[in-house]
C-alpha cells in the first residue's frame, strides 16, 4: 500500500492503543457516557446491525474477516451464526479487550482475534469481509486500493463504511474539536458516494464486483454510509459502478 495509508495506519494504532484507550473501552461497553458519545454508541450499534443484516442469517461453514474489529462485537455476532471469524485490528490493546470480552460460548462458530494489518494476504480467503468504520480515516484513493486488495481474497461480499461528505458532518467535525485533545480520533475523511463509485468503477481489481446496496446511518454525532460490494458471476462492463438501493 501507499505511504499515506501506512502513515495513517500508524496514527490509528497510536490513537487506539495509547491515546484514547479508556474512552473507547467505555464507548464499546455498557458504561455510562456523555450524551454526545451516547449518540455515537447508538449509531455504531445501528450500523453493526445493518451490516450483519446484509450477511446470510446462517453463516455455518463460512469464513469471515472482521477488518478493524475493535473490541469484537460484530465478530461475536457473526460467530453466533456459525461463521469462522478472523478478527484483526492494529491495536494490541483493543484486541486485548476483545479477548477479555469474548463469551465462553459463541455458538456454532469461532472467533480468532489477531493483531495486525487487515490487508495482510496471509490471512487467507474469505466468503465475506466486513470493514466497519475502519476505512473512514483514509483518503478515497487509499480506500479504493484497500478494497481492491481485499477483493482479491473475497468470494462473496465486501461490506464497508465511509464517512459521507455532508454539511452536517463538516459541522460535527468542527464541534468535535471541542473535545479534549487526548480524546480526539485521527481526522475522519469524508467522501462523496458518487466520486467513490467512479473510482470503484475504474479499479480493474474490482471489475467482478458491483455495488449491491447502500445505507446511511445518522445518529447525533455518528454519521456513516454503509456500502455492499458483491462478487458477480457474470459481471457487466460497468460492474464496479452498480446501483444503489
Amino acid at each position: 500500500m501507499s505511504t499515506p495509508y501506512l502513515t495513517r495506519r500508524s496514527q490509528l494504532e497510536t490513537y487506539f492503543d495509547r491515546t484514547a484507550v479508556e474512552a473507547w473501552s467505555r464507548l464499546t461497553s455498557d458504561a455510562p457516557v456523555s450524551k454526545i458519545r451516547a449518540t455515537v454508541r447508538a449509531g455504531r450499534d445501528t450500523m453493526r446491525a445493518t451490516l450483519l443484516g446484509w450477511l446470510p442469517q446462517d453463516l455455518t461453514g463460512r469464513r469471515l474477516l472482521d477488518a478493524g474489529c475493535g473490541t469484537g462485537a460484530l465478530a461475536v455476532e457473526a460467530a453466533r451464526r456459525g461463521a469462522e471469524v478472523v478478527a484483526i485490528d492494529v491495536s494490541p490493546t483493543l484486541i486485548g479487550l476483545a479477548r477479555e470480552r469474548l463469551p465462553a460460548m459463541v455458538g456454532p462458530g469461532s472467533v480468532e482475534f489477531r493483531v495486525g494489518d487487515m490487508l495482510d494476504p496471509w490471512l487467507g480467503r474469505f466468503d465475506h469481509i466486513v470493514a466497519m468504520d475502519s476505512l473512514i480515516h483514509y483518503q478515497a484513493p487509499d480506500i479504493v486500493r484497500a478494497l481492491a486488495e481485499l477483493s482479491l481474497r473475497t468470494d462473496g461480499s465486501l461490506l464497508f463504511t465511509v464517512a459521507p461528505r455532508t454539511a452536517l458532518l463538516t459541522l460535527m467535525h468542527a464541534a468535535g474539536k471541542l473535545f479534549p485533545k487526548a480524546d480526539r480520533a485521527p481526522a475522519i475523511v469524508p467522501v462523496t458516494e458518487g466520486g467513490l463509485r467512479r473510482r470503484l468503477a475504474r479499479e480493474q481489481a474490482l471489475a467482478r464486483f458491483a455495488v449491491e446496496r447502500t445505507h446511511r446511518v445518522n445518529s447525533g454525532f455518528y454519521l456513516s454510509n454503509a456500502i455492499e460490494l458483491r462478487r458477480q458471476k457474470n459481471p457487466s462492463p460497468s460492474a464496479g459502478g452498480g446501483q444503489s438501493r
